[in-house]
């Protein structure tokens, strides 16, 4: 496993996304995903799943201390005694008594970005997370969070796959020392039969999806959370840093998003980066 470090903060490079998982199906592939190798799991108050992702960590007998578990505060509980109400529900559901990353889930559309830096700091303070970060921000909006966070936030999680260009949020997250996380870093696989990809995955003898992965690992600061229930295919996720890609096969990948810029996970209100 590889790791990307951020202001004190070690975090897997590979993750398991639960969403939209619940239940058995979802404590079931976090049992799978750390059986495998997976020390990051991801889930969200919003994903109704955090019972079930804390029975797949206490089903796995894995030491909690050796993973990486991240949750996700809705954005209109970000006001102080709702952001620390919602955090101590969430440790509840999960059974645990921190999370190692806090994320603001997307950005307010009535609170501003300044005024929920406060109760995201002080959940920290508090000892309820290990460190900071938000999800959804626009390169704009990692600006503003820096000018009023007194804690670092560690990573910026957003939607990131070949059909979709994200140089400017990635240079933002890199020049403030953050990681970047990709939620649906596979793209659906939409992107799955573009000749770039296909070859590679031919040539190496894996699937598309090891090679979209591993065009993501071989980003500086850029980490990943793809989602499956299916065992074989977590494993296979897992399974991509045995081998890299060449320099043209990188830039051939990154031209995909030039052209094509499809969001998957759409939200109207926000002004993305372009």
């Amino acid at each position: 496993m590889e790791y990307r470090e951020a202001h004190g903060a070690r975090i897997p490079a590979i993750g398991l996304g639960t969403w939209p998982m619940r239940g058995a199906e979802c404590a079931q592939a976090v049992a799978e995903a750390i059986a495998a190798g997976y020390r990051h799991i991801d889930t969200a108050v919003s994903y109704g799943n955090e019972e079930g992702v804390g029975e797949g960590i206490r089903a796995s007998g894995f030491p909690r201390e050796q993973l990486f578990v991240t949750t996700k505060i809705p954005a209109e509980q970000m006001t102080p005694e709702a952001c620390q109400r919602s955090l101590e529900g969430t440790l509840q559901r999960l059974g645990l008594s921190y999370v190692d990353l806090v994320l603001i889930h997307w950005p307010s559309q009535r609170l501003s970005v300044a005024s929920t830096m406060g109760p995201l700091n002080e959940v920290k303070r508090r000892g309820l997370a290990r460190n900071l970060g938000v999800s959804n921000f626009t390169s704009k909006q990692i600006g503003e969070a820096w000018a009023a966070t007194k804690e670092p936030l560690v990573a910026n999680q957003c939607e990131y796959h070949p059909y979709l260009n994200q140089d400017r949020v990635i240079a933002a997250c890199r020049e403030k020392g953050m990681v970047f996380i990709c939620y649906c870093p596979l793209g659906r696989g939409l992107a799955f039969d573009e000749p770039v990809i296909a070859k590679a995955a031919a040539v190496r003898k894996v699937t598309p999806a090891q090679i979209v992965l591993r065009w993501e690992m071989q980003q500086d600061g850029v980490a990943a959370i793809p989602k499956s229930g299916d065992p074989e295919r977590i494993r296979s996720n897992m399974d991509v840093f045995s081998f890299t890609l060449t320099p043209a096969e990188m830039g051939a990948i990154s031209a995909l998003g030039r052209s094509h810029h499809e969001r998957i996970c759409e939200s109207s209100w926000i002004k993305w980066d372009s």
